[in-house]
Formats: C-alpha cells, sequence, structure tokens
C-alpha cells in the first residue's frame, strides 16, 4: 500500500482537512454542521470582504434593509423557520404585494374591482399543482397565459387592451419570482417540481434583516461576531483553480498566490460564477454530466432599488403600485435611453421602514441597469415616477440600488430550471453529484441553493445542501471507522 494510502486511511474527523469555498448560507451551514458533528480542521474561504453571500443585511434609513434575500418564505418543511419560529425574529409583511395600485402610463388608476379581478385571475392562473401541466412540455410563459386568457373568457367583458397591460406587468412580476429573464424561459413541468413550504410566504425580519439568522446559525452574540466559526473564516479569498484529481489532496490556488491543501472541498459558489469560471477554475475539467448540469440549469438577475424619503412618500391608501404601459408609450421608451425602465414592474414599501419605498427590476434591463451610473438610475427611477404617478413624490434623502449581476463572485440572483434544462436532461441532482475517487471518498463536492432539487432558490434551499454535504462527510468517517 502507498504512503498516499496510507495517509488517506489515517484520516480522523479530527484530522481531515476540509475547505468549504463560499460563506453563504450554504457554505455557513455547511460549517457549522461539520464543527458540531467534531471535525476539528474547517476551513470557509470567501471571495468577499464580508460573509453571508446573498444574504446582505445593511444599515439603512430607520434600521436595515436586505440586498439580496429578504423574506423566510413559507413555514412547514421550511429549516429556517424551523429554527426561528419559537425566537419572536420573524412577523407577517403587509399585504403590499397584493393590494397593490394598478397604475397606467398616462396617470389613470385602474378601478379596485377591476384590478382585483385580474389581479385574482393571474394569481389562479400560476401552476402549483394543477393536473394540466402533469404532461406539459411548454414554457410557464405560454400557460399563464393560456390559463389567464381562459379564465378571463368567463367574466364580464374587461377592456382587452387593459387586460394586455396587466397581463404583462404580472409576466415581470412572476418573471422576478423566478429569476427569470422572461417566463417563456422557464420550465412548466420544473414548476411543478419546485416546492412552496405551506404558510406565511412573506415573513419578514423585523427590524434585523436575514442577517439575524445566520447569527444564529454560527451562535454568534453580535454583529461582527463569527461564533463558532471564529477562526475559521478566511475573507478577500477568491478562489482561482481547484485542483482536484492530485495525489492523495486537492490543491486550492488563490488569487493573492496563497496555495492550499484539503482531503475535501466543498464549492459552495453560485451558479453565475460557476457557469462563467468552471472552466478555469477545475483542473481536470468537470465531468460532462457536472458541466451540463451547470449549462442547463440558469441564474437570472433579479435587482431592487431602495429610496428613502423625509416622510412616507406614497398617500395612505397607496399600498404600492405596478407600473402598465400603454402601448404608444411603451415604444416612446423603448427608443429613448430610459429603456430599461420597461422591465421596472413595481414599488412597494417596506415594512418597518415606512419612510422607504422599494423597487423590483429584472432580467437584461436589469443587468444594463447595473452599469450605469447611480445618478443615472435614479434619474430615471423619478422619470418614471413623474411619468406614472398623480402626484408628486418629493427627492428622496437616499438611493441604493443592488448589482447582483456586475459583482464577479455572484453573477446573478438566484436559480430557476428553464425549458433548456428539460432539453438537456439535467437538473439539480447532476449538481448534487460528489466527485469522489475510486475509493468512494468524496473529493470535490458542490453545495448551494442551485443544487437542491426542490427548493432551489431560496435560503432555506441553501441551508439545506450545506447540511447535505456536512452530512455526507460525517456519514463517510463513520463508515470508515465502524469498518476500521
Amino acid at each position: 500500500m502507498s504512503s498516499a494510502s496510507l495517509r488517506l486511511l489515517s484520516k480522523t474527523k479530527d484530522t481531515a482537512r476540509i475547505v468549504i469555498v463560499g460563506a453563504g448560507s450554504a457554505g455557513i451551514a455547511a460549517a457549522t454542521r461539520l464543527l458540531e458533528q467534531g471535525f476539528k480542521n474547517v476551513l470557509v474561504l470567501e471571495a468577499e470582504d464580508r460573509i453571508g453571500g446573498r444574504v446582505h443585511t445593511i444599515p439603512f434609513a430607520d434600521n436595515v434593509v436586505d440586498l439580496g434575500a429578504q423574506w423566510c418564505h413559507g413555514e412547514k418543511g421550511n429549516v429556517v423557520f424551523e429554527m426561528v419560529k419559537d425566537l419572536n425574529l420573524l412577523d407577517v409583511t403587509e399585504p403590499h404585494y397584493e393590494t397593490f395600485k394598478c397604475v397606467r402610463s398616462n396617470k389613470e388608476i385602474l378601478p379596485d374591482e377591476i384590478a382585483d379581478t385580474l389581479k385574482s385571475i393571474a394569481e389562479n392562473s400560476i401552476p402549483e399543482r394543477q393536473t394540466e401541466l402533469v404532461n406539459y412540455k411548454g414554457s410557464l410563459g405560454d400557460y399563464i397565459n393560456w390559463k389567464y386568457w381562459t379564465e378571463l373568457k368567463k367574466l364580464p367583458p374587461i377592456d382587452h387592451t387593459i387586460a394586455e397591460e396587466f397581463l404583462e406587468v404580472f409576466h415581470k412580476f412572476e418573471s422576478s419570482v423566478e429569476a427569470s429573464d422572461h417566463l417563456f424561459e422557464v420550465s412548466g413541468q420544473g414548476h411543478l417540481e419546485y416546492w412552496l413550504c405551506e404558510g406565511e410566504l412573506l415573513l419578514n425580519w423585523r427590524d434585523k434583516g436575514y442577517k439575524s439568522f445566520l447569527r444564529l446559525l454560527m451562535k454568534s452574540k453580535e454583529d461582527g461576531d463569527l461564533g463558532i466559526l471564529k477562526g475559521h473564516v478566511l475573507l478577500n479569498r477568491r478562489i482561482a483553480e481547484i485542483n482536484w484529481q492530485g495525489a492523495d489532496e486537492v490543491t486550492i490556488r488563490c488569487w493573492n498566490g496563497e496555495i492550499l491543501t484539503a482531503d475535501h472541498v466543498i464549492c459552495t459558489v453560485s451558479l453565475g460564477v460557476l457557469k462563467e469560471q468552471h472552466q478555469q477554475l477545475f483542473v481536470p475539467a468537470l465531468p460532462a454530466a457536472k458541466v451540463r448540469a451547470i449549462d442547463g440549469l440558469k441564474l437570472g438577475t433579479v435587482d431592487k432599488f431602495f429610496l428613502e424619503f423625509e416622510k412616507p412618500p406614497l398617500p395612505e391608501d397607496w399600498p404600492g403600485f405596478n407600473c402598465l404601459w400603454l402601448q404608444k408609450d411603451l415604444e416612446e421608451l423603448r427608443a429613448s435611453e430610459l429603456f430599461w425602465l420597461e422591465s421596472v414592474f413595481g414599488f412597494y414599501p417596506v415594512s418597518r421602514q415606512p419612510r422607504i419605498l422599494q423597487g423590483w427590476i429584472i432580467g437584461p434591463h436589469a443587468r444594463h441597469m447595473e452599469t450605469l451610473t447611480e445618478e443615472k438610475v435614479l434619474e430615471g427611477v423619478l422619470w418614471l415616477f413623474s411619468k406614472f404617478l398623480p402626484f408628486a413624490v418629493g427627492q428622496p434623502i437616499r438611493f441604493l440600488r443592488t448589482q447582483w449581476h456586475a459583482n464577479p463572485n455572484f453573477r446573478g440572483s438566484y436559480t430557476f430550471r428553464s425549458t433548456y434544462t428539460d432539453a438537456l436532461r439535467t437538473g439539480a441532482w447532476d449538481l448534487e453529484a460528489p466527485l469522489s475517487d475510486v475509493g468512494g471518498r468524496p473529493r470535490l463536492q458542490f453545495a448551494g441553493e442551485s443544487s437542491h432539487k426542490h427548493f432551489y432558490s431560496t435560503v432555506h434551499g441553501a441551508i439545506e445542501t450545506g447540511w447535505r454535504e456536512a452530512d455526507r462527510l460525517n456519514r463517510y468517517y463513520r463508515t470508515r471507522t465502524a469498518r476500521l
């Protein structure tokens, strides 16, 4: 038996070196779980100068805002909810995302009766477990269009132009949920395999933000305290190469020239980073099935705007608003430098932040917006307000926009299953599969929301995948110990 093989056989939880790439939700979940399971040599490498990944809570206005993950989505079967349900950390979000006003680009406000009818039809066209989708091979966009117009025909006539305008903005709204550029690229069948946790879907984190959950995972007592991860995290460590087929160890090279070696690497970088970098990042190249999953799954762009005002900017009876474009106004917009505003679909108040308006933008227009100066973006948003609102909102005292795609450590917001994913016959299962040596030792593992078959795009999905990979290593060492 070679000396390398003997070294591997002698590894235990005390001596096995585990490197986790990425200190987002999945990386933190994996690291904390491994330490709790008795592994001693756990190191997390993070490219950013902070932990949290796409959970990013910052001070803003009266308390905080979440630039990334904002809500705990659902209760039953949601590991995030299960951990915090008795700690008084969550609140039901006001129904702004259901009761918003519908405003046309000529400042006309849809009567509540018409708006509520269209909202109800649109909402009911979203498939969850609808039988029509079981053998459906098309896109979610085609399905929703068919369902929307079918249901609309059953009701007293509504102006067809207004119904079309509403359907357009509804598509944008749903694309923000999926993180798709448009709903015609979202797999209809795949939508059925995404699991919604029962219960309230928009639970906010009061005035503390989503980072309060990560602190709970790490058992930290205050901001900046890494809790049980203290001494186990290195920031500003962007990875240049992971060589995963060495004689008996994995070699990690950082962009700053630092070289580390490990027995196991858990890679939790976003799907966007994998898409952009996998060919250079992994030596040797990843197997075909893994590459097919990286190519087939999609990470879209959803960005936010936060505008802080001296006082609440909307009238008391305005719970937010969505923008319905008249065709002639849309054509003028598309011919101007403000064309990107077409994909800004709505603005809503933020829980416990009465002086803030939060807006949303999706897709290619979001990616374009990210390339503009903050001043130009604010100029565009204020123009949009003047175009749609029948009242003045005043000048904001502070403005902020997110740039999830422009950041090379993320390259997007969250994952969805596309029609291309289905065409390639791939999915999260191929991304999840560990790369092991001939003896069954997991050498290179993958975690993160994109590797979850049913809870992709969520923090609770990311957490489960971190635990999954930690448990995989725990089982491996427990089985080896039993055999020895």
